[in-house]
């Protein structure tokens, strides 16, 4: 499923037009992603927690030419999910 597989599932729950269940789904996604560009962590009952980890800065090896390069420390966004949501997918 893909995007435009869950505005389709969220105009059959909903009814309305499709332009507003795309705009609902919008602005979910777009109060996870500000959530988490802040640091925050968005727990969503019955599915997860998205939160945001930071990786530290490794040296890692170009495929190509074998030459070392350094990766910088970067902020990773993390999924951890919920016990229903396992439950479920068994």
């Amino acid at each position: 499923m893909n995007k435009q597989g869950i505005v389709e599932a969220v105009h059959a729950v909903l009814g309305g037009t499709k332009v507003q269940a795309e705009q609902a789904v919008e602005a979910a996604l777009n109060a996870i992603i500000g959530s988490l560009k802040k640091g925050e962590e968005v727990s969503i009952a019955g599915l997860g927690i998205f939160s945001v980890k930071m990786r530290a800065a490794r040296e890692a090896r170009n495929p190509r030419t074998g030459e070392a390069i350094k990766v910088a420390a970067m902020k990773v966004p993390k999924f951890r999910a919920a016990k229903a949501l396992k439950d479920a997918v068994k």
